[in-house]
């Protein structure tokens, strides 16, 4: 068996989420977008996977089409764990992090997917199996700055079936508006996106301790700066999650070592793919760090997540953005039921994109 073709597909996907105008790095969002990795393989079998993803699709895509996809034409993509780790070390002298490993990440979970559907079984089952059938999800909700809607949308999560809500704000009166709606009990995260100097962050750690949050996520700018973190961790008796923004098992090495985060959130689309992901997951475990995937997204990197959960001991959880959207990428089986989301069971990721979606949502 050998890869015959590579091809990336944005799709963009108008969206509801129950506030006003919102999103992040630096651009309010219409529609959600996603970057689409599809590996043909010369006996058939397709895969796809996922790559990070948002604003920066363009570049990933162009480093992808470029420079990335050619390296893997002709080569057995069977061999996951030899071909990847020969890919990062050809591409080290382009960038350890960014788009380089954010475009390496789509292909292998691609990858993982062609395997799953030549065994003939879910990638969790590959992964070591699960005796889960389903995961319980978090609502994460987008950011709104305003305690009245903030107030709302939680209420609106938690109607939903969520128990579990996220917040991505960065003053304190959003923060008490979920949480006197939720009431007490209800765990609340709270994201702000790698804003502050250690000591601002332990003033606002302080500020919100009356609001019992279940932890405080990516608080300090620069993200890898983790002994900034264990400062943070020390000082406050919130737990500490990070790791969006972290790419490859040897950073989130630094980060245990430092023992800066209570909880490690490595995402699929950007640590390096399901193959470095499992890394950070013994690592994590060796280490004694929780593992809170980061995981907003609706394709395939949204399943790879759901294996990777499914055949964990250590993850309890699975992130699911808070919108509405248009239209589902997949015919059936991936919404939350009462905040819980079905283990995919088919062969690979267990789903491919629908025809008809890709029709009506490629960007072209």
């Amino acid at each position: 068996m050998k890869i015959s073709n590579i091809e990336t597909i944005v799709v963009r996907v108008p969206f509801k989420h129950g506030g006003p105008p919102s999103g992040f790095g630096g651009t309010v969002w219409s529609t959600l977008p996603y970057l689409l990795v599809k590996v043909d393989t010369d006996d058939g079998i397709t895969g796809w996977g996922e790559a990070f993803g948002y604003n920066c699709i363009p570049a990933t895509k162009a480093m992808i089409d470029s420079v990335i996809a050619p390296l893997f034409i002709g080569r057995d993509p069977t061999q996951i764990e030899p071909l990847m780790a020969e890919m990062f070390q050809t591409l080290h002298i382009f960038g350890r992090y960014g788009v380089t490993v954010f475009g390496l990440s789509g292909i292998d979970i691609a990858l993982w997917d062609i395997a799953g559907k030549r065994a003939g079984m879910p990638v969790y089952q590959l992964l070591g199996g699960s005796n889960r059938s389903d995961i319980k999800a978090y609502a994460s909700l987008l950011k709104y700055q305003d305690p009245e809607v903030t107030a709302k949308v939680t209420r609106d999560a938690l109607d939903e079936g969520y128990d579990y809500i996220k917040l991505h704000e960065c003053t304190v009166a959003p923060v008490r508006g979920a949480r006197e709606e939720a009431g007490d009990g209800v765990p609340i995260m709270v994201d702000v996106n790698c804003l502050w100097t250690p000591e601002e962050t332990i003033a606002f750690a302080n500020d919100v301790a009356p609001y019992d949050l279940h932890w405080l996520e990516e608080p300090v700018w620069p993200p890898e700066n983790f002994h900034g973190l264990a400062e943070v961790r020390m000082a406050t008796d919130t737990w500490i999650a990070a790791g969006e923004n972290a790419c490859t098992a040897w950073q989130f090495r630094e980060m245990f070592e430092a023992e800066a985060v209570t909880l490690a959130q490595p995402s699929v689309t950007k640590v390096g793919g399901i193959t470095e992901f499992r890394k950070v997951q013994t690592l994590a475990e060796v280490y004694n760090v929780g593992v809170a995937p980061h995981s907003p997204y609706f394709g395939p990197g949204f399943l790879a997540s759901m294996h990777l959960i499914a055949a964990s001991r250590n993850i309890a959880s699975v992130e699911r953005l808070y919108v509405e959207l248009e239209a589902s990428m997949f015919s059936a089986g991936t919404d939350p039921v009462a905040g819980r989301i079905p283990v995919p069971q088919g062969p690979g990721l267990g789903f491919d994109p629908d025809p008809d979606y890709l029709k009506t949502y490629r960007e072209t």
